[in-house]
């Protein structure tokens, strides 16, 4: 597949591309300064193209088989930032996915995204923008996947997690596990249309995800 990766440059997806360039897959990665080019190609990306996730993005589109959205503006970040990133940055994204003929769309949000009332109150406006962008999606006439992990850590990666619809519990997770699955995630027809949390475990991440 020629996969645009959506938040290239973050934690998650800098380790996606470096793990893409050793797949079946081509990354494409979408950066939003141009200075961080000549960084994106060093970490493997077949191809960088310069787009606002908040703007027009058909050219970083064209010829796309899948989107990875892995764009965030971070648990921590005001309600307005927030709102522009994981609300409507990642609306107007699957809105222009669709309307290019992009089948696949794999989207990185967070647990507690279905219930946001119940998260900490300080962090409530993000868990309300991933649930718009979440219940968008599944809106949509895509071959969805609902990526939802535990809190980020930066620990080395171990190839085995926890992962299930509901985990009915909180942890973490490393990122370079995360970007792991993703790319798995591409390959698995079994999540489409699905969602599914993701924590540290003991679990292979390929058989986990085959239980989805």
């Amino acid at each position: 597949m020629n996969v645009l990766i959506v938040g290239s440059h973050g934690n998650i997806g800098q380790r996606l591309v470096r793990q893409m360039a050793k797949s079946a897959h081509t990354a494409r990665a979408m950066i939003r300064d141009e200075s961080q080019r000549d960084e994106m190609r060093a970490l493997g990306a077949a191809e960088v193209v310069v787009a606002d996730l908040e703007g027009d993005v058909r050219d970083a589109l064209a010829d796309c088989d899948a989107v990875v959205f892995t764009a965030g503006s971070g648990a921590h970040t005001g309600p307005e930032k927030t709102e522009d990133v994981d609300r409507h940055g990642a609306i107007s994204i699957i809105d222009q996915a669709r309307r290019a003929g992009v089948r696949r769309f794999v989207l990185v949000s967070s647990m507690n995204a279905d219930t946001p009332e119940k998260g900490p109150e300080k962090m409530r406006h993000y868990f309300e923008a991933k649930k718009a962008a979440d219940d968008h999606l599944r809106a949509s006439d895509l071959e969805y996947t609902i990526v939802r992990p535990g809190k980020l850590t930066d620990e080395e990666a171990t190839g085995t997690a926890d992962i299930a619809k509901d985990l009915n519990r909180y942890g973490e997770v490393a990122r370079e596990d995360v970007a792991h699955a993703l790319l798995l995630t591409l390959d698995s027809p079994n999540t489409i249309g699905q969602h599914y949390e993701m924590l540290a475990g003991d679990t292979p991440i390929e058989k986990a995800l085959r239980g989805i």
